[in-house]
């Protein structure tokens, strides 16, 4: 039977559980499936299948997996740079709120730039939390990425009918759940514990129960606030709360999780729910130097699935997974002394660690029986000579431009670098029309200088008011509720 893909005389990272590395193997991929990951043998550059890799020079591991994204406004790289947290806050709450309804084509632009920038640099897999992922979803399944998509929710953020938000996360699973030869899956986004009542994770809480298998994605213990606001709506804290409604489970994925004590990691393990920890975007916008750093050593202890994210990639201009692995070292070592990981560690964690987090563990490890997902990267340059220590070279020293060739399910989406399903000049000069229209239409000055958004009285004039208010009043009511207590 002939292979989809085969790639031999290659060093081989297959992330195992043996985390076994091949000096010289081979990787065979026959209908989208890994069949064969082991030594290579005289005959392997004969095996017939539809795309055959000479390896040498070349290191293959499986497809990076993007724990927690949010790619519409990908378009908008740059726009956010110069921000403080309170104006990035400030500018990004209405806009989002805009988003809703307005801006199709940024929206559309940033799907397609995050589509080809992913693949460009290794990553096969991402999951991501959107206000209108219905415009995307079509994007990422035809550029041959693996998603897990969602729209997101709040009763406490945005002004918007909680019915018309639950009606669109309905009918996205209806739609999207299980397309693209199940490349695309849907998940239900409840944005943030400290921004929604306990009467919207109760709805969740019924729509998961509808739908078993789709995963419920939030952002958990960022922030201060999000056990504040787990005691406004009755619970002691916010995984109480999440436990008392039925969603502290194993389909639970948490982005950040930085205000975590021991007890809230035990309950973690317990639940078999995943972190996605996101290092850069917190290195770039400190909230709080006071904030704890995110418990990574003590969840991967317990035994919780820890993988790394993006985030909102644009407003820290980086959409380099290897980045964030280095990013999640350095951080590490600086909020609690050095070697804080080893390199396996984080090379695991852009790939089978991040695919647990997320639930898929059918890829981000090179075995038989799981997806074809694979990238394989140039190791033929003065950077990584002599190869020692693949595993910190990777790590420490790899970037998304030494990926040379990506496959997903067995087919090449990209090959010597130039991504294959899509038309990449296209996807730019769309990206710099949609993004000249959205500075017409908002009176944002985009150019090559330092950006110039609106004024932030007349951004303010036009916000969101009545969830903000909410929300700032249930919060400010606890703290005086627990002043009192």
């Amino acid at each position: 039977m002939t292979a989809d893909f085969v790639v031999h005389d290659a060093v081989v990272v297959t992330v195992d559980e043996r985390n076994r590395v091949y000096e010289s193997g081979t990787v065979v991929v026959r209908d989208g499936d890994i069949a064969t990951v082991r030594e290579s043998r005289a005959g392997d550059a004969e095996i017939d299948a539809d795309h055959v890799l000479d390896g040498a020079g070349r290191l293959v591991l499986p497809g990076f997996v993007n724990a927690h994204a949010h790619l519409e406004g990908t378009a908008l790289t740059g726009a956010f740079s110069e921000m403080g947290p309170v104006e990035l806050f400030a500018q990004m709450t209405p806009l989002i709120a805009d988003m809703a309804s307005e801006h199709d084509d940024l929206l559309r632009a940033g799907y397609e730039l995050a589509a080809l920038t992913h693949l460009q640099g290794g990553v096969t897999t991402v999951n991501t939390m959107d206000v209108r992922p219905a415009l995307g979803a079509d994007i990422l399944g035809e550029a041959g990425l693996r998603a897990v998509m969602g729209p997101m929710l709040s009763d406490l953020f945005w002004d918007r009918s909680v019915d018309a938000q639950f009606e669109r996360a309905r009918s996205f699973v209806e739609q999207f759940d299980g397309s693209y030869d199940g490349r695309i899956s849907a998940a239900l986004c409840p944005h943030d514990d400290w921004s929604c009542t306990r009467d919207l994770w109760e709805r969740v809480a019924d729509l998961a129960a509808e739908y078993p298998e789709v995963p419920v994605h939030t952002h958990l213990l960022e922030l201060g606030e999000s056990d504040e606001m787990a005691r406004a709506n009755g619970s002691d804290d916010s995984l109480a709360l999440l436990d008392a409604v039925g969603l502290l489970d194993d389909r639970l994925v948490g982005a950040h999780f930085r205000v975590a004590d021991e007890r809230d990691v035990e309950r973690m393990s317990e639940a078999d729910a995943g972190v996605a920890h996101c290092p850069s975007i917190f290195g770039y916008y400190n909230l709080d130097p006071e904030t704890p750093w995110t418990p990574v050593a003590d969840l991967r202890e317990a035994g919780v699935a820890v993988g790394l994210g993006l985030d909102d990639h644009y407003w820290h201009d980086s959409v380099d997974l290897f980045e964030e692995a280095r990013s999640a070292r350095l951080l590490a070592n600086l909020d609690a002394g050095a070697q804080q990981y080893d390199s396996m560690a984080l090379v695991r964690m852009l790939t089978a660690e991040s695919a647990d987090a997320v639930g898929i563990e059918s890829v981000g490890r090179l075995v038989p029986g799981a997806r074809g997902d694979l990238a394989v990267l140039d190791v033929d340059q003065a950077k990584f000579t002599p190869l020692t220590n693949v595993a910190a070279q990777l790590a420490n020293g790899a970037r998304r431009s030494d990926v040379e060739t990506v496959v997903v399910d067995g087919e090449v989406v990209v090959e010597d670098g130039v991504v294959q399903t899509m038309d990449a000049q296209a996807v730019r000069e769309r990206a710099t029309a949609a993004v000249e229209q959205f500075a017409a239409a908002t009176e944002w000055d985009l150019g090559l200088g330092t950006p110039e958004p609106p004024a932030l009285r007349d951004v303010l004039a036009d916000a969101p008011k009545r969830g903000p208010a909410k929300l700032l009043g249930r919060l400010g009511a606890q703290k005086l509720r627990d002043v009192f207590r």
